[in-house]
């Protein structure tokens, strides 16, 4: 029996269509009492009857009216309760800030060609920047989480050559940064009423992946080198590098971006929860 008592806090949320043509929800809840995870399916009807705030992820909600399926493997939610509404993530001060120290790295990069690319696409797409998650799911998916995520590895990047490896080309490093993740500003949307986040469904007609993105950007201008840190930040093939770092004789700063990433990805504030 389903039990309505419970609170959960919504972990992912996504709206895709039906084979009849009308829409449904998928809903992945937490319970908060066990961390056991509860997956709900949502139809139209109620989609069209709960306020979309309820879904924001990091939500505490209780489900008042629903029952599982015949395979007793999803949830089918006919009501949901807010109970405490999630931050929808970084406010317009902090993302302004974030910004502000973004550029000031870009102004550090020593060749001239490669910092005019970086400085003038910060600019251009300054307000897409400001505000896109890093991720729907995996880390900093919030509003203005990839500044965030950006500028932690900025921060990593630039500890590490100061402290440790000083002979490392910085300006490579912090245009690597910088752009590894910022075709995420053209794969996700966030809604910035709601803070739900889609991929961008046009997106794929031009590109395959963010990494691509970056990865044709720079070696169209001739940036090679930070080209290929882009392709290899994911490590893995598996895992959407382009460049697989299992790869022999493969240049060091190829793996440098990737670690540097990975360190943000997984200790920074990565969700919506870590907050506050």
């Amino acid at each position: 029996m389903l039990d309505l008592s419970a609170t959960y806090e919504v972990v992912i949320f996504s709206v895709g269509d039906t084979k009849a043509g009308t829409k449904m929800g998928k809903l992945q809840l937490k319970n908060l009492s066990d961390d056991s995870v509860l997956n709900c399916i949502l139809w139209e009807e109620t989609l069209n009857r709960v306020d979309s705030k309820v879904f924001r992820t990091g939500n505490h909600v209780k489900i008042l009216g629903g029952s599982y399926n015949e395979k007793y493997n999803n949830c089918l939610v006919s009501n949901l309760e807010l109970v405490k509404e999630a931050k929808i993530g970084l406010d317009k001060d902090e993302r302004d800030k974030l910004f502000s120290s973004i550029v000031e790295y870009s102004n550090r990069i020593e060749e001239d060609d490669l910092r005019k690319y970086v400085t003038e696409l910060l600019f251009e797409y300054e307000d897409k920047f400001k505000i896109a998650p890093a991720a729907r799911l995996m880390h900093h998916n919030y509003l203005g989480g990839l500044v965030e995520h950006t500028f932690e590895c900025l921060e990593i990047a630039d500890c590490l050559m100061k402290n440790l490896y000083k002979k490392v080309n910085a300006s490579y490093v912090y245009a690597a940064c910088i752009l590894h993740d910022f075709g995420k500003i053209f794969e996700y949307r966030i809604d910035e009423e709601s803070g739900l986040i889609e991929y961008d469904e046009d997106f794929p007609k031009e590109w395959l992946t963010h990494s691509q993105w970056g990865f044709s950007n720079c070696m169209a201008r001739g940036f090679k080198t930070v080209a290929k840190m882009i392709a290899a930040h994911h490590g893995r093939s598996e895992w959407g590098a382009i460049v697989d770092l299992n790869e022999r004789d493969l240049e060091p700063l190829l793996y440098l971006i990737h670690h540097i990433d990975d360190l943000s990805a997984k200790f920074g504030r990565t969700a919506i929860v870590d907050l506050g």
